[in-house]
């Protein structure tokens, strides 16, 4: 059953719509972007939180000026100047603590690693996030710290770092780490669209009007946020990490990149859902597995310890 506050905000718009859909489908488009509170969900929110900034307590803190204010990064250091650098960028209602496992992993093996706060969440200011804002905070961060090796994206994370790889976004700046992880990363924006059309019942009219709103803001079509042609197109080596039941974003998202070539590989990680993808010891190996790797490409490697679609 919906919440009262989503009834009203359905109704709400379905007046909206009747009266003005430009207006409605801009007021849309504002909500679609506006960033959740930034406090712990439940208890157990409260307690991977807390252990995750524990765990950072030695990290360089950083932060960066941005078109929307300022982007909060935390840096590992490592003792070895040929170490692979790695940034992890989060998803949508998360921060850098929420993937403090999966970092500390990666740096007790070796690796600087950088963890991004995008805008709106965490230690960074704003309420607003969309995919060319975040672009922005990813640029900044190779801006300021120079190269990376590997670039990782959770969730919304994931489509944020692969559309700032493709360069879509008209006025900014290219990133170009070496190689990419996508962990339960959305391929498909307007499945994504789609599905918070659906939870409002927007009208066909103002869902057309909220793309709208959001092809001006990203200066670009929609389309050309398309993951898959992206990944085809950049040559480079993508490792994605997806549960097939996850709720949130679903399997096809993974399945429709495995189509983009042979430099991406799926690996199929059952039973850990949407979030505890993150923090599982097991993504955690085949993680590692990739960014130690300098040896071999996705093409050519051998199975591994997750189930593969191949």
């Amino acid at each position: 059953m919906a919440s009262f506050a989503l009834e009203v905000t359905r109704f709400g718009f379905s007046l909206a719509g009747l009266a003005s859909p430009d207006l409605a489908g801009r007021l849309a488009f504002s909500l679609f972007c506006r960033t959740p509170p930034r406090r712990p969900k439940d208890g157990k929110a409260v307690s991977v939180l807390a252990s995750g900034a524990e765990q950072l307590t030695g990290a360089e803190r950083i932060m960066l000026p941005v078109s929307s204010g300022n982007i909060a990064a935390r840096r590992l250091g490592a003792e070895n100047a040929d170490a692979p650098r790695v940034l992890i960028v989060h998803g949508w209602g998360s921060r850098a603590e929420y993937l403090a496992t999966l970092a500390t992993g990666l740096h007790r093996g070796g690796a600087e690693v950088v963890l991004l706060d995008l805008p709106g969440h965490g230690h960074s200011s704003g309420r607003q996030l969309n995919l060319r804002l975040a672009a922005e905070a990813i640029c900044a961060v190779q801006e300021r710290l120079g190269f990376f090796d590997v670039a990782i994206g959770h969730s919304f994370g994931g489509a944020a770092v692969m559309t700032a790889i493709g360069g879509v976004f008209p006025g900014a700046c290219r990133f170009e780490p070496g190689r990419v992880v996508l962990l339960a990363a959305p391929s498909n924006i307007h499945w994504v669209i789609d599905g918070f059309c659906g939870m409002l019942k927007l009208r066909p009219a103002v869902r057309q009007a909220m793309v709208k709103r959001a092809e001006a803001v990203a200066g670009c079509p929609v389309d050309a946020l398309d993951t898959v042609p992206i990944a085809a197109r950049i040559g480079r080596d993508i490792l994605v990490l997806h549960a097939e039941e996850d709720k949130e974003v679903r399997a096809e998202h993974a399945r429709r990149l495995e189509r983009a070539g042979n430099y991406v590989r799926v690996r199929w990680a059952n039973g850990l859902g949407h979030r505890r993808i993150v923090a599982a010891p097991e993504i955690i190996a085949e993680v590692a597995s990739f960014v130690f790797d300098d040896n071999e490409g996705i093409a050519d490697e051998p199975e591994r310890r997750l189930s593969s679609s191949r």
